[in-house]
């Protein structure tokens, strides 16, 4: 490519990574549903970020510095028009072995290397490979993680104190075991409550922000009835100004490779929550994916300068915000700005909010996650989609979602070679007479048909790759009493380095054995591999190539009886 040429391309590239007017084409008819979208995010929002930052190691105001900040960057620069992003249970995860080491100064150089790694990956095009994760991967992240928040939700809904562990199902049944059961009606009464409004509200006013009315009547209901459960409490009340972490050499080498587990995790938690979010809004436009990647970065090195966590899309906050009616990136900027006058005007507030309302929320927003019609719609496709969607549930669930689509990709992978395989074939087709010998009519059939055994002509469909090939050198390898072998390859969709180098070792075989081989319809796009991998040159001549099956099977003929006259002869 010429410098006049990728000028002009890296500069369109970079302009389809920026804020445009058309971000907020939908505005003037869905402020009033993104206002409110944006302030019931924030209600949710706001212990999950103190949470997170306490459980980081960092402590609670470095989770509201990241949601607030990375939240109103990823807004403005992200690829989703709905996408909330923030600090995730994921990231606390991940980031509590690089305080261990390190210490809590490391996790904003961390945050800043990670997101310029993201911010790399959008430039250069890599969100488009998320189009490549198989919907049934898609869908089981998407249920596990629901399940996952109910888990997580349960210590809260029951006004029980945490139980130890990292697995949220191994937490909740630890809860479960140490619950003072009298006590738990009092909050799981709320929790119902909460539950009821949101599922009753919606039937009666459609329009309705469901959640954002349950918090507030099922805090007055606590404040009023003076109910002895645990609220959200005190609130740190300001935030840091932005500062550049000093950094060098030494530093930046022993925190690359947390850096990059972080981008990696990012990136991928925030594609994925992009992609589940457009399939519960069809009348969005759908995430850009490359920008989403740009404008994430650009959220973690803004929330490293400001002390805070990296950052990722929300999954959870992502469903409250579209549940709520958010249609724009208002409803995420609002989000941000509503946690921020928090922080400054409402921290007393909001503090009196009962961490079980909040649970009740939550719950509900994991229930409409677990899309029961779709999981039994997967199953009934056949094996392979109910494998591969059970297997991503399954790990989300017991270990991670990073872990989860990674095992539910290799899954996919794995059937979808297995299908490729089971569709290809080696096939033995019978010879025909050509016009010669109908014009000459020989007088004895048998020497006709001890002509036709002695060339085999075989047809290979579908593909000839790594995970076949073994197939195709057994079947060869028993071919006997012929002198000529026609391998037709114009049905092969499919040729990698493996299956190239398997044709090399059937060919030499068949020519030690003294057996001609001829090729017959390699593709134009198999041609460059099969020549650099000795196809072509494992020929006993190059005229053993040929186009015409006609032409093939006409020189496999003369070759036949040019042999066994050769053999009389002698």
């Amino acid at each position: 490519m010429s410098l006049d040429t990728f000028v002009p391309a890296a500069r369109r590239r970079l302009l389809a990574l920026a804020p445009r007017r058309s971000d907020y084409a939908d505005l003037p008819r869905s402020w009033r549903h993104d206002l409110i979208a944006g302030l019931t995010v924030a209600i949710v929002a706001l212990p999950l970020a103190l949470g997170f930052g306490v459980s980081s190691g960092l402590g609670a105001a470095a989770g509201l510095v990241t949601a607030v900040v990375a939240g109103a960057v990823a807004a403005v620069l992200g690829g989703s028009h709905l996408q909330v992003s923030g600090p995730t249970g994921a990231m606390a995860v991940v980031l509590l072995p690089v305080v261990a080491r390190h210490g809590t100064e490391a996790v904003p150089i961390v945050a800043i290397m990670a997101g310029g790694l993201v911010m790399l990956a959008g430039v250069l095009g890599i969100g488009r490979l998320v189009a490549y994760i198989p919907w049934p991967v898609v869908e089981g992240f998407t249920c596990g993680i629901g399940v996952v928040i109910a888990l997580q939700q349960v210590p809260l809904a029951l006004d029980t104190p945490r139980a130890e562990g990292e697995n949220a199902g191994l937490v909740a049944l630890r809860t479960i075991g140490g619950t003072d059961w009298a006590q738990a009606v009092v909050p799981l009464a709320l929790v119902a409550l909460v539950v009821a409004v949101m599922i009753v509200l919606p039937r009666l006013h459609k329009g309705s922000p469901a959640s954002l009315v349950a918090v507030v009547l099922a805090t007055l209901v606590a404040e009023v009835a003076g109910l002895d459960v645990d609220r959200i409490g005190v609130l740190p009340d300001s935030l840091p100004g932005p500062h550049l972490p000093v950094v060098d050499v030494a530093t930046t080498s022993a925190l690359f490779s947390a850096a990059l587990a972080v981008a990696a995790l990012a990136a991928l938690e925030s594609l994925l929550s992009a992609r589940v979010a457009d399939g519960m809004a069809d009348d969005i436009e759908r995430t850009r994916p490359n920008r989403e990647l740009f404008g994430q970065g650009a959220a973690n090195v803004a929330s490293g300068l400001f002390g805070g966590l990296p950052a990722t899309g929300a999954i959870a906050r992502t469903a409250v915000n579209v549940r709520a009616g958010g249609r724009t990136r208002v409803a995420a900027l609002t989000h941000a700005f509503v946690l921020a006058t928090i922080i400054y005007l409402a921290a007393p507030l909001v503090g009196r909010i009962p961490l079980s309302v909040l649970a009740g929320v939550l719950l509900v927003t994991a229930a409409r996650m677990v899309d029961l019609p779709t999981a039994r719609a997967i199953c009934r496709s056949g094996r392979s989609g109910a494998l591969v969607f059970c297997v991503t549930l399954a790990v989300t669930v017991v270990f991670d979602l990073v872990m989860a689509v990674e095992v539910g990709v290799a899954v996919a992978a794995v059937v979808a070679l297995r299908a490729i395989a089971r569709s290809s074939g080696l096939h033995r087709e019978p010879m025909a007479e050509d016009a010669q010998e109908s014009q000459e009519k020989l007088t004895a059939d048998a020497g006709r048909t001890l002509l036709h055994e002695h060339i085999a002509v075989y047809r290979i469909d579908g593909a000839l790759f790594f995970a076949d090939v073994r197939r195709f050198l057994d079947e060869l390898a028993l071919v006997s009493d012929v002198r000529v072998v026609v391998l037709r390859l114009g049905n092969v969709r499919m040729l990698d380095a493996s299956g190239a180098n398997a044709l090399v070792e059937i060919m030499d075989d068949l020519r030690r054995r003294g057996i001609v081989v001829l090729l017959k319809g390699l593709r134009p796009e198999h041609r460059q591999l099969a020549q650099s991998l000795g196809v072509i040159d494992a020929l006993a001549d190059e005229r053993h190539l040929f186009d015409d099956l006609e032409d093939a099977l006409a020189y496999a003929r003369a070759h036949v009886r040019r042999s066994l006259r050769t053999a009389r002869m002698g």
